[in-house]
Parts: C-alpha cells; structure tokens; sequence
C-alpha cells in the first residue's frame, strides 16, 4: 500500500494518465501541488505569464493531439484569468481538465483572501465541475474529471481543490483507478440503426445532396471515414470553420467552407440543395444565416452526439444522436452493393456547382502592384506554399482568422486551430505554443493581428523560457480590421476606436525577447522572407508583414438574408 499526500497524489495521477505537459501559474493556494510537481521529472509544468494563456496552451494541444489539455492555477485571480480559456474550450468542444487551487475548505464562504466561487463562476461553461471534500478521492474525482472531458461531446471540466486537502504531512493510499464508473452519465456509442437506414434512403435518393460537416467529426476521430463515404457517393461536401481539414481541401469533391464568410460555391450549393447531411455541425448562426431562409428546398439528416444539438436550431427530417464515427461507419456498411438513384441529376448537379466556381475563378481578390502594401490573402498563400500546406496553423480572431481559413488549403484535420464559438482574440499565440511543445519538429505559425497578438504578447517571455520556436505571422494593417469592416459596411465609414494609434515597435519588441523579427512591406521582399522565416522549424519568427489597410475579407453573407445572399466585393452582391 502507497500512502501519498493530496497534493502528491494529484502529480502521480498526472503521470499515470499519461500526462505530458501542463500549463499553470502558481500562488499560495496551490502551491503544495506545485512542491509536489517540483519533486517529480515526469510530468513537465510550463509556467505561463498569464492564466488565459494556460488555457489556450492546452486547448491547442487538445486540439491538435486530441487528448485533454491540462491547466493548474491558483484561487480568486488565478482562477478568475482561465474564465476566458475556459468558455473558449467549452463553446468549441475541447477536452481540458483546469485543477484550480482553492482556499482552505474551513474558509469558504468566508470572503477569505484570493476566494473565489469559481465553481459557480463557471458553472455555464463546463461541462461538469468538482470540489474535492477529502484527499482521499482525490485519484477517483480526477479519473472522473478526464473521463468526463474526453468522452461524449468533450469540454472543460473544473476540479476545485481547497489547500487543506493538499497538506503535505496528512497521507492516504493511493490506487490509480483504471476505471470509472458514472451512474448519471452514460454517453451514447452508437446511432440508431433505424434513423441511419432513413438517412441512406435519402442520401440514395437524392438529386442536389450534399455533406455538411463540423467539428464533430474531427472530435471524434471520423475524417477517415468521412473521406471514404464522401468519395463513395460522389456528393460535394462543405465544412464549417470548425470542420476545416475533416475532409481533404484539395479534393474536387470539396467545395472550401461554408457561412458568414465561406465559399461562393459552398454557400449557393446548401441554398439549392435538396439533401443536407449534416454531421457532427450544429446549425451555427455564423452558417445558417437567417433560419427562416436556410436551405428552402432541402430535406436535412442530422448526426450528432450530443441530443441537445439536434433540433435546436434547425428541425432535420432524420435526427441522429451518435458518435460521427460509428455512425458513418454503419452508412458506408448499409450503402454496399447500392446504387444512386438519380445518376444523371448528380451529373447536373455537378454541373451546377462548377459553374458557380468557375463564376468565381480569378474573382477571389485583386492582387498588390509592384512597390503597393501586400494583400492579407497573398500572405496567407505564400506561408502555405512555404510549408506545403502541412503546418499547424492557430489563429487569433479577426480578418486574418478569415483570410487563413479561406487561404491556407488543409488536407488533414487537427491541423487548423481556432476560436469558433467564442471568437477570442488573445487565443492563437498561446494555443501554438501548446501546440509546438508537444509537435516540436512540425511547423507551427500562428496568424495574428497587431490587435489580438497585444492580447497575449507577454508569452514571448515564456517561448524565451522553454525554447518553443513557433512562427508567427502578423497581418498588420494597424487596425481592428474585422470592427473596421463592419463599420465600414454599416456605419458609413465612422471608424469609432477601430484604429490602434498607438503600435509599439515589433521589431525592438522581439527583439527585446531575444528572437528574430522581419518586417516586409511589399512583395518584392516577401519570398525571401518566408525563406528566412522556415528555414528553422525550432527558431522563433515573428513576421510583421504591413498588408492593405482598406481590404475587407469577401464573400459576406447578407445579415438576415439566404445563405446564396452575399456580398461578394466592395461593388459586387448576388
């Protein structure tokens, strides 16, 4: 028998989960967790400069590994900055395990010094939360707590654990639980064979089909499957932004993303079709458009794994509540030896589609002229090029998150990172270095803008610390671009507090830190700068590239309208 402290036996469950990295930022209520990390070499703690970027950090990791991301702050403050890190991992689905450090259990609700309630602070953006009562369930609450993140619709759970419970001199035994058993919780496996059968007489049947994939799909380990029922039926398929990389971009059969600022080809092809299979994807408004209006002629078959995402937004014709995987599996095994019914309409459709592409061909944006201030888009291609589109690529949120997305073409998924559901500024530059210690011989560039990355520029200081080479590409046109848009296109041109005045020098700032900076302003220089940029996938870059302050990212659908209502350039709509 092992006897161990609470705080021990918190770093040996870490390890024994299997536990790599976590992200944290200590302070007195937990720092007998952090002596216990401290007496250990397993399980390597990455100390961040702000509490939200510890979020970020494992929510990259989590998404690109698939695997939980693991947090450590301390209590009030501590917990209070992961607030952010916290609802953007739960609006995107992503499995973290945040261990926040509690005051004693005797004080709380005393307003004792760095107290906070943050069990009832997040309550709406966890997926579940835990207060440890007793060292002693310390080993079972956190196998419950990573079960619980991981499994079903993932997303973060909080595990609360006042200092008490943590106290070197009192020790319990320690058994690592191999299972975990949840009386109230029991995620469904599979789909009902039923409603899948109803689904592939549709698919089977239908004239105008096609796929409409998400997150889901990627969450749950079904880009494979997905790629090989896509390819079977030769229907189009559309992802969200979400979705980006579940299905390869290069292929014919895919159509780029769809929504607010997706495809042209995409966009029209959901209006007209007359099947929507949408799986692992929940009828976001930044896809649907005005519901009322969303795809008029279509039947929709709906794959979810999380009951309360299906008919939420949108009534589908054949509900499924599922895992993407199982269920995708059971279509490719009831569609052998079938046909399609309508051959011949599939040719017309396909017709259709290439018409709308080849509308659309050479349209995409103007280029810069020699010696004028570069594209944001010419950017996006170039670092795709340098990497031969097999980087890992995080955004913060803004134009340059719509222009990577339209503009970096992903063949595998995992491999695209961004904030959807929340939209947080601040998230793309934390979340590759989560990224990069854990992929270290891949690339690993972030798009940002002088907006965003001022958000969590502070974690220079940690890259400088831990060696952690990410590239990072600032599309700086020396305002709020996205605000600015908007208000270009809605406000006549009142740029209310849109335009930061202000920029430091990124050059001395990097610089500052130790790294290298390279600053281009037109395209003359840009080959070479992406030259000099990648020559070292372990070297820290940051590129500050002056781009067209006046480019606004197109197409943009029409508030309230359609999902075909779109403008398409500053003079140009459907």
């Amino acid at each position: 028998m092992e006897l161990l402290s609470g705080a021990d036996m918190i770093a040996r469950f870490l390890k024994d989960e299997g536990i790599e990295y976590i992200y944290g930022y200590p302070g007195g209520a937990a720092l007998h967790i952090y002596d216990a990390l401290f007496r250990q070499e397993d399980v390597k703690h990455i100390l961040v400069r702000h509490e939200q970027a510890a979020t970020h950090a494992a929510d990259g990791y989590a998404r690109a590994a698939g695997k939980p991301g693991v947090v450590m702050v301390t209590s009030g403050p501590g917990a209070t900055n992961a607030v952010t890190g916290i609802a953007t991992a739960y609006m995107d689905s992503v499995p973290m395990v945040v261990l926040c450090g509690q005051v004693m259990s005797h004080l709380i609700g005393d307003d004792a010094f760095q107290e906070t309630d943050i069990i009832g602070v997040t309550r709406p953006i966890v997926k579940h939360s835990f207060s440890v009562r007793h060292p002693s369930e310390i080993p079972e609450v956190l196998k419950k707590a990573f079960y619980l993140a991981s499994s079903g619709r993932p997303g973060p759970v909080v595990v609360d654990i006042p200092k008490d419970m943590t106290t070197p001199t009192e020790r319990y035994e320690y058994v690592y639980p191999t299972k975990v058993k949840m009386r109230s919780y029991s995620p469904v496996s599979r789909g009902h064979t039923g409603q899948i059968k109803k689904a592939v007489e549709l698919m089977l049947k239908a004239r105008r089909p096609v796929f409409y994939t998400g997150g889901g799909v990627i969450l749950g380990g079904a880009s494979e499957g997905l790629t090989d029922l896509v390819q079977r039926l030769g229907f189009p398929i559309t992802t969200t932004l979400m979705g980006i990389g579940a299905y390869p971009q290069s292929d014919k059969q895919c159509l780029g993303w769809l929504g607010m600022h997706g495809s042209y080809e995409s966009n029209m092809a959901m209006h007209h079709a007359d099947l929507v299979i949408a799986i692992g994807a929940r009828f976001d408004d930044r896809v649907t458009n005005n519901t009322s209006k969303f795809c008029p002629t279509a039947k929709i078959v709906h794959v979810d794994i999380d009951p309360s995402s299906v008919a939420k937004t949108v009534r589908p014709d054949v509900p499924i509540v599922g895992p993407a995987k199982s269920v995708i599996n059971e279509m490719i095994s009831l569609l052998q030896g079938k046909e399609i019914a309508n051959p011949n309409e599939l040719v017309e459709w396909w017709k259709t589609i290439d018409g709308w592409r080849h509308e659309r061909e050479g349209k995409l944006y103007e280029p810069s002229a020699p010696g004028e201030a570069l594209k944001p888009q010419e950017v996006v291609e170039a670092v795709c090029r340098a990497t031969n589109g097999e980087a890992f690529v995080t955004t913060d949120v803004g134009q340059h998150q719509m222009f990577a997305a339209q503009y970096y073409k992903f063949d595998k998924p995992n491999r695209f990172i961004t904030s959807g559901g929340l939209g947080t500024m601040g998230f793309g530059f934390p979340a590759a270095m989560g990224i990069k210690k854990s992929f270290p011989d891949d690339n690993v560039v972030c798009f940002t803008g002088e907006g965003s990355f001022q958000m969590m520029m502070q974690e220079l200081s940690t890259c400088k610390q831990y060696g952690i080479g990410v590239k990072i590409i600032n599309l700086n046109n020396g305002s709020l671009g996205m605000v600015r848009q908007w208000q270009d296109l809605n406000y006549k041109s009142r740029h209310a507090h849109s335009y930061m005045e202000s920029l430091p020098d990124f050059n001395m700032l990097i610089g500052a830190y130790g790294f290298t900076s390279i600053r281009v302003t037109t395209r003359e220089e840009l080959e070479e700068a992406m030259q000099r940029t990648f020559a070292d996938k372990h070297e820290m870059v940051f590129l500050d590239v002056a781009v067209d302050p006046h480019e606004h990212v197109y197409p943009m659908q029409v508030p309230l309208g359609s999902m075909r209502d779109m403008l398409l350039s500053k003079t140009e709509r459907t």
